[in-house]
């Protein structure tokens, strides 16, 4: 049943976003689906906005006018979800829903990836990704709870510690 569930994007009014989100878990509900939607998702980013020279951080919608849906979908479910106040249709030719790919997925980071690993403190690690990619670092500290892990990193001839996801790092074997 769950290879079936997909991610799917749904156009929506402008600022109707959080609308969407609640107007969708109950035409879900009322219609007993629950167990058919997964996860509702509104993309949001930190950024640093400077008003009267004060700084602060404040969240701000990746992607107006849309909302990500995780869900087991059918062709009855469209008229459903297409009604539901807020959304103009799903993104997709003719308005109909394409799923996301997994390279997608992983580029919006909408999935934890979850790393089996068994790197200990102080082995050697090569970065296989982000903008570090290609430097070689000692782990410094692990967080396996989170996903992350402490990285000493040469950068500029310094010893620079960074903050990585596991799935960044892969060991080097001497």
């Amino acid at each position: 049943m769950d290879e079936e569930v997909k991610w799917y994007v749904l156009h929506t009014y402008s600022g109707y976003e959080n609308l969407v989100k609640v107007n969708l878990e109950m035409v879900f509900k009322k219609n007993n689906m629950v167990d058919r939607l997964k996860e509702i998702v509104i993309p949001m980013e930190d950024v640093v906005e400077e008003k009267n020279g004060k700084r602060k951080i404040v969240q701000r919608k990746m992607f107006p006018c849309y909302v990500l849906v995780k869900m087991q979908y059918d062709n009855s479910m469209w008229h459903m979800i297409v009604n539901t106040r807020g959304v103009t249709g799903f993104v997709g030719p003719q308005g109909r829903p394409i799923p996301l790919t997994e390279d997608e997925i992983k580029r919006m980071h909408l999935e934890k990836v979850v790393v089996e690993t068994n790197f200990k403190v102080g082995d050697k690690v090569n970065v296989t990704d982000g903008p570090l990619a290609g430097f070689i670092g000692d782990i410094e500290a692990i967080d396996n709870a989170l996903g992350k892990a402490k990285v000493i990193v040469s950068m500029f001839g310094r010893p620079t510690p960074v903050e990585l996801e596991l799935y960044q790092i892969e060991p080097i074997s001497l």
